[in-house]
C-alpha cells in the first residue's frame, strides 16, 4: 500500500510542477538581476520607486 501512497504523491508532485512551469519565464535581462537581489521592485517590468519615509 505505501508503494501506492509513493507513486501517487509523486505523480501529484510532477503534476503540479508541470502546471508552475507553464508559467515560469526565462530571465532575458541578466543585468537585472542585481537589482532584485538588492531589493527592487519590478510591476510589468517596469522598476518601481520606493517612497523613502522618514520616521
Amino acid at each position: 500500500m505505501a508503494a501506492t501512497s509513493t507513486v501517487a504523491s509523486w505523480r501529484t508532485v510532477f503534476k503540479l510542477v508541470e502546471s508552475a512551469q507553464a508559467r515560469w519565464r526565462a530571465i532575458t535581462a541578466a543585468h537585472l538581476v542585481s537589482l532584485v537581489r538588492a531589493g527592487a521592485r519590478f510591476e510589468n517590468g517596469v522598476l518601481v520607486e520606493r517612497a523613502d519615509v522618514a520616521a
